[in-house]
C-alpha cells in the first residue's frame, strides 16, 4: 500500500508540474504574438496556440468566474500558477503524510 501512495504522490506532482510549464510556455508565446515576433497566419503557430488554450481554459475558467475584468490584463494564469506552488508544497506533502498515517 505504500508503494502505490508514493506513486500516486509522484503522479500528482508530475500532474502539476507539467500543468505548470504548459501555463509557463502559453504565456511567453501570448507575449511574443503581443509584440509581433511570432505570426499568428502560422498553421503551426495557430494549432499550437489553440492546443494550449484548450488544455487551460477549464483550469482558468473557474477563477475568472470571481476575478475582476481587468481588460486585457488576464490575471488567470497567475492564480492558477500560486494554486498549483500551493498544491505542490505543503497541501501534498501533509495529504499523502495523513494519508500514510492512516494506511499504517
Amino acid at each position: 500500500m505504500f508503494e502505490f501512495l508514493n506513486a500516486l504522490n509522484g503522479i500528482v506532482y508530475i500532474v502539476l508540474e507539467a500543468i505548470w510549464w504548459i501555463i509557463i510556455v502559453q504565456a511567453v508565446l501570448s507575449w511574443l504574438i503581443v509584440f509581433n515576433v511570432i505570426n499568428t497566419s502560422n498553421e503551426y503557430v495557430r494549432n499550437g496556440l489553440y492546443a494550449l488554450d484548450r488544455m487551460t481554459e477549464p483550469l482558468y475558467r473557474p477563477v475568472r468566474k470571481f476575478m475582476p475584468d481587468l481588460g486585457a490584463l488576464d490575471l488567470a494564469p497567475m492564480v492558477v500558477l500560486l494554486a498549483i506552488i500551493i498544491l505542490q508544497g505543503p497541501v501534498r506533502e501533509n495529504l499523502f503524510a495523513a494519508l500514510m498515517r492512516a494506511v499504517a
